[in-house]
């Protein structure tokens, strides 16, 4: 392609973008929609976020089966959410907000190790609304629980994931490694 055939090329490029804009600014309601994605912001929760914290952490309990007469005992969540605003206590929470509504939460505990000398983050819950799933806020909440980590001299941050959770894994496997550890447990 010579010199000439590309900036043609460019040219009608250019001018196929500008007539879809057009039509899209000649929708009725152009004026009325929001951006794609508005940002996301992460930041530590507070007790006064706990009317829009109780559904995302009904919904992540629901998503790993615990719902109905599955359900955590009231108790375990009242526990759960005193332990976030208690200095004692290892296990802290952050939101992710977009547009000033809250649309995930993450939920993490510092911990000691055999391997480190210094703490080991585990990340225990990590929930978003179906509607942000891909747009951008689990990646965030993990990041900022990265760098929280980091802050406090950790070396490392994991989390668990059930292997059906291919939502999850897509972004798991951008964000971290998967080392091929299976969990077991045990109920007492």
């Amino acid at each position: 392609m010579d010199c000439y055939q590309w900036l043609m090329a460019c040219a009608l490029h250019v001018e196929s973008h500008t007539l879809q804009i057009e039509a899209l600014k000649a929708d009725p309601g152009y004026a009325d929609k929001k951006p794609v994605s508005a940002p996301i912001q992460v930041r530590p929760i507070t007790e006064v976020d706990y009317a829009a914290w109780k559904p995302l952490w009904n919904g992540y309990n629901a998503f790993y089966g615990r719902k109905d007469e599955s359900a955590l005992a009231d108790e375990i969540t009242q526990s759960t959410w005193q332990r976030f605003f208690d200095p004692a206590e290892p296990v802290f929470a952050m939101v992710a907000e977009r547009e000033g509504q809250i649309v995930g939460l993450v939920h993490y505990l510092f911990h000691r190790s055999t391997i480190f000398i210094g703490p080991t983050c585990y990340l225990q819950d990590l929930f978003t609304l179906p509607t942000e799933r891909g747009r951008g806020a689990g990646r965030a909440l993990i990041e900022a629980v990265c760098q929280q980590a980091k802050d406090a001299g950790a070396k490392r941050v994991y989390w668990h994931t059930q292997d059906s959770n291919a939502a999850g894994r897509m972004l798991y496997d951008k964000v971290a490694q998967h080392r091929g550890f299976i969990v077991y447990t045990r109920d007492l």
